[in-house]
């Protein structure tokens, strides 16, 4: 299944739970096999990890914060020219597909 969604864009989260709603990110990594994608700064999870040892080095213990990931239809991507969260289409255009924004008609990549 193609996503509508990369790395690199800027999303804003649309539903789920209620201290991100409304907040915007950028996508770091999309989970295609989940449907999910990670956003910075949102869904922060904090993971206490122990000391382990790999490769002749010793990692330092302690809580580590990290983005959990986030299901692809809770999140809308952020056109670059409107500045508002928006559908996406797919225009083709000499054999290249391009995604395109629903409300201004803006190509965004």
């Amino acid at each position: 299944m193609k996503f509508k969604i990369r790395k690199g864009d800027i999303v804003e989260v649309i539903s789920g739970r209620e201290k991100d709603k409304g907040e915007r990110g950028e996508v770091i990594k999309v989970y295609r096999d989940k449907e999910r994608v990670a956003v910075q700064g949102i869904n922060l999870r904090k993971k206490h990890q122990g000391q382990i040892q790999t490769q002749g080095r010793t990692m330092t213990p302690g809580i580590i914060e990290f983005e959990g990931p986030v299901h692809i239809s809770n999140v809308m991507l952020v056109c670059p020219s409107c500045d508002q969260p928006t559908r996406v289409g797919i225009q083709r255009e000499d054999g290249e597909a391009h995604r395109v924004c629903k409300r201004c008609d803006a190509v965004i990549d």
